[in-house]
């Protein structure tokens, strides 16, 4: 991405496989909207996506999914499916990567990593949000292969990871320490000069949801464990609303 004439445009675009973005024509006042596309419907059998986004100094974007993700069920000779996405920002830039959540079925096998580099003053808003099965359909895990992986560099130093690996026994391995009752998981992370000072108000709109929230060092984390995949999206527009200074999130989100 790169500016021209106060907004934020396409500089070079490479698209092949099922996945394809489409920029979207902004309402007046809002930031430049991309939608990234999975045509294939979903995810299975070993698929590989890999997704890189470079915004150069002083771009602004609001990069979104067409709807929630699906990671079908594999096969036991199915290498886990992998999802690999790279965003580099230079100074001044400005990216919120709002993702849909992604669903899991019994027996999916993923690995997905998210790694963003910043530079200087640049600032990263970021979402991931895990549904272990679909409750309203009666779904429930009862074993999966998952890695899920976010890292976090800024002027070449690294300063946040995180993984998720939960044991492939899910059903009977899940305890408080883990996930309790919770069927929906996110992660909030935004990295900015002034991260900390949204800590109180994040604090405020999550409640007395099962939630926390950590500012430390320019980063504020947020992690939501919910009991259906409605309640967490509930609690997630809650906090993206202190987040994004009251702008609505992607019209797709409502769909």
């Amino acid at each position: 991405m790169k500016p021209r004439e106060g907004a934020t445009v396409l500089d070079r675009l490479h698209q092949s496989g099922p996945l394809r973005l489409r920029i979207i024509r902004p309402e007046p006042g809002t930031e430049t909207t991309a939608i990234l596309l999975n045509t294939a419907g979903g995810i299975a059998g070993g698929d590989r996506h890999d997704i890189a986004i470079t915004g150069s100094a002083a771009t602004t974007l609001t990069l979104t999914t067409q709807g929630a993700e699906r990671v079908y069920r594999a096969t036991p000779s199915d290498p886990p499916s992998r999802i690999t996405t790279r965003i580099a920002l230079a100074d001044r830039a400005a990216l919120d990567y709002l993702p849909q959540e992604t669903i899991l079925f019994d027996r999916s096998a993923l690995t997905r990593h998210l790694r963003i580099d910043l530079t200087g003053t640049a600032r990263f808003l970021g979402l991931e949000a895990l549904i272990f099965g679909r409750t309203a359909m009666g779904e429930t895990i009862h074993s999966l292969h998952l890695t899920d992986t976010i890292e976090l560099h800024r002027d070449m130093r690294l300063i946040f990871r995180d993984s998720l690996h939960p044991p492939p026994d899910f059903a009977t391995s899940r305890h408080r320490a883990l996930f309790g009752t919770a069927t929906a998981l996110a992660t909030i992370l935004l990295a900015a000069p002034d991260a900390a000072r949204h800590l109180d108000a994040v604090r405020a709109a999550l409640g007395t949801e099962q939630a926390g929230a950590s500012a430390w060092n320019g980063l504020l984390l947020i992690r939501i464990l919910a009991q259906t995949g409605a309640t967490l999206r509930e609690i997630v527009l809650r906090v993206m609303n202190v987040l994004r200074g009251g702008r609505k999130m992607p019209r797709v989100w409502a769909c």
